[in-house]
């Protein structure tokens, strides 16, 4: 088993029409003003950006992503991450009883020395991390999107 290597699914209910979620998940410069744990996003040029997260625990993550698939028609993003992280991460949204439902996916190695040298002893926690990120997330999102 590689003890860096993490592959995630998260799924999140809206109650917001797809259109409108698919837009806000396309304008990553927004996700610092309704996700806490994206602290920083700088675009570079159209399809790449910097960005900054930190979650429960104490460290930054620092990434490049870079634009793979942006499809409107099918609700889909997708990019490649370097960095801290090297891997890819995608949404995809689709209608769902009335609203949206959101499926981000993400696979990535993690780079970063301090968090690689506590992959056996940390595993456990850094997922349980992802997982408060997320939902902190899906909180905030719906939230962005009710108040619009």
């Amino acid at each position: 088993m590689d003890w860096n290597h993490y592959r995630f699914t998260s799924i999140w209910d809206i109650p917001v029409p797809p259109d409108a979620v698919y837009d806000a998940l396309e304008r990553p410069e927004d996700y610092p003003r309704w996700w806490p744990q994206v602290r920083e996003i700088s675009r570079i040029d159209d399809a790449t950006a910097t960005a900054r997260f930190r979650s429960s625990l104490p460290y930054d993550l620092v990434l490049t992503l870079r634009q793979r698939r942006s499809d409107p028609a099918a609700r889909t993003l997708e990019a490649t991450m370097s960095g801290d992280l090297e891997g890819w991460a995608r949404w995809t949204v689709a209608p769902h009883e009335g609203g949206s439902r959101v499926t981000y996916e993400q696979e990535a190695e993690v780079r970063k020395g301090l968090l690689r040298r506590l992959a056996v002893p940390g595993r456990l926690l850094f997922r349980v991390n992802h997982t408060l990120m997320m939902r902190s997330g899906r909180r905030g999102l719906r939230a962005w999107l009710e108040a619009v």
